[in-house]
């Protein structure tokens, strides 16, 4: 896939390149899948087989989102990302720069905090009914306690930094009509 495109009026906008817009969009759908289960089951009574079974996914969705920035972190790195045509301006760009790195790293800390809550309270860590992934924490209820807070918070953050990235994009897009969006398009 060519990393450029050409609009009608014959002004190339420069992409991210398919590896990194294809990592983009999958971790999109994961998480704002995992967020959507997350919050379901907040408000489903503890214990029940429904609960259970949407946890078990949530999980898997977590663990997902894990191996794929460890994957999409180091590209990220490596490739780094398109010019601009138009530069966006101080505030525009410093906005960006800070909402990118705490996404970044929200997308580490939610899956670890998130493993770390299962794995200290002694609950299952399953990927899609394949298999369990290994235990490597003592069973230790307070960590379980402080995990499971970071967890809470840390969701709670991604909600608003992942609502603001969306809503950064379809302004950056419909209202200033320059290339941010595009650039990430499959």
């Amino acid at each position: 896939m060519s990393d450029t495109t050409t609009i009608t009026t014959d002004t190339p906008i420069t992409r991210y390149r398919s590896s990194q817009r294809l990592l983009h969009w999958l971790m999109a759908i994961v998480i704002i899948a995992a967020l959507a289960i997350g919050l379901y089951c907040s408000y489903l009574t503890p214990g029940i087989p429904l609960r259970r079974a949407l946890l078990d996914i949530h999980k898997s969705l977590g663990m997902t989102a894990l191996f794929l920035i460890v994957i999409r972190l180091p590209l990220r790195l490596s490739l780094g990302e398109p010019a601009y045509q138009r530069p966006l301006g101080a505030f525009n760009h410093h906005a960006a720069r800070g909402a990118h790195m705490l996404l970044y790293i929200l997308m580490i800390l939610m899956p670890l905090a998130g493993y770390t809550t299962s794995a200290a309270g002694g609950h299952d860590l399953p990927w899609f009914g394949l298999f369990q992934w290994p235990n490597l924490l003592p069973l230790d209820k307070g960590l379980e306690r402080t995990a499971a807070e970071i967890h809470e918070y840390g969701a709670y953050c991604l909600y608003a930094v992942v609502s603001l990235h969306i809503l950064a994009a379809l302004w950056h897009h419909f209202v200033r009509k320059d290339e941010v969006l595009k650039r990430m398009l499959l």
